[in-house]
């Protein structure tokens, strides 16, 4: 009678550094649907529920006049880095779990760390620079509620 011995699956063989990342990705995924559970219902009242019109109320002007307060810059960035976060770091979970040839996974994993770093430094941006009456623009492409002057 023949023994096989069967490799180690890659998890725990990543278990056997010094750092698991694998655990940090675990508990990181744990705290941040938690909290965007929260953010997200909060987000969905304050938008559709306690704005005056529902959704149809939602428009240019709704956006520009929620992100002049910092605390709606604030809890609207915090959204987008904990759901985009919390989306790759499931995505890099799947892609651990099911691709199986190594080039493959790394092309795979380092596309998606960049098209998220792309997307964060993009949203972020977008979040803190919204200015929506833009100097020196035409008078016709400027929202009814900007001064022409």
């Amino acid at each position: 009678m023949t023994t096989q011995t069967v490799e180690a699956p890659r998890s725990a063989r990543a278990a056997q550094r010094s750092t698991n990342y694998e655990k940090w990705g675990w508990i990181y995924m744990r705290a941040s649907g938690l909290l965007l559970v929260v953010l997200v219902f909060g987000h969905l009242f304050i938008n559709l529920l306690a704005s005056e019109g529902g959704v149809k109320a939602i428009d240019f002007a709704f956006v520009a006049g929620k992100w002049a307060s910092p605390f709606w810059q604030v809890y609207d960035t915090l959204l987008l880095w904990l759901a985009l976060i919390h989306g790759t770091n499931g995505m890099r979970t799947i892609v651990n779990d099911y691709v199986s040839k190594p080039t493959v996974r790394k092309v795979l994993l380092v596309t998606l760390l960049v098209s998220t770093v792309v997307l964060l430094v993009l949203g972020t941006l977008v979040i803190y620079t919204f200015d929506p009456c833009p100097a020196n623009a035409p008078a016709d492409l400027l929202p009814s509620f900007c001064s022409a002057g």
